[in-house]
């Protein structure tokens, strides 16, 4: 729309030619356009869908005032017994990787004690072969073979306490 040259165009409501050619004032145009919004919000599909993710964005907020804000999870004393077996495997990965440094199979075994109550050496067999069903790397499931071995041989009551 392009506005008409007119010396006396200042002091009138602006008038536009559209691209019919029709002679427009702006105003009127500015109320067709509300006319269209108004329009759609009484077609009734669109004032459902509106209503729609209207109600949605209340719920959502809601939901998170109440799990954030009045009754937000708490966890006390939560064991790694209770891992996913994923990462159980990862602990045993760490645990390995302390043993490589370290060298303390007594130390290992008191830290794969935590994962539950089966025997360190079951557990580390469990997370090898969860390790190489998953893909891991060939260096981490080497590390943990290193620990299993070493956990083959080791005999918990010939260990000295520490003082």
């Amino acid at each position: 729309m392009v506005p008409l040259d007119r010396p006396s165009a200042r002091f009138e409501k602006p008038i536009y030619k559209d691209c019919t050619g029709n002679l427009r004032h702006k105003q009127a145009e500015v109320f067709q356009s509300l006319a269209h919004f108004r329009s759609l919000w009484h077609n009734k599909v669109m004032r459902r869908w509106v209503l729609f993710f209207i109600v949605m964005a209340i719920g959502a907020a809601g939901g998170m005032y109440y799990g954030w804000v009045l009754n937000p999870v708490k966890y006390v004393d939560t064991a790694p017994d209770s891992l996913r077996l994923d990462y159980k495997t990862d602990f045993v990965l760490m645990v390995a990787e302390a043993y490589l440094v370290e060298n303390n199979l007594s130390l290992a075994a008191r830290r794969l004690a935590l994962l539950g109550t089966d025997t360190p050496d079951i557990i580390v067999s469990q997370a090898i072969e969860f390790a190489t069903r998953i893909g891991y790397n060939d260096n981490d499931i080497a590390l943990m073979n290193n620990l299993a071995e070493g956990l083959k041989n080791w005999n918990p009551s010939q260990e000295v306490p520490p003082p």
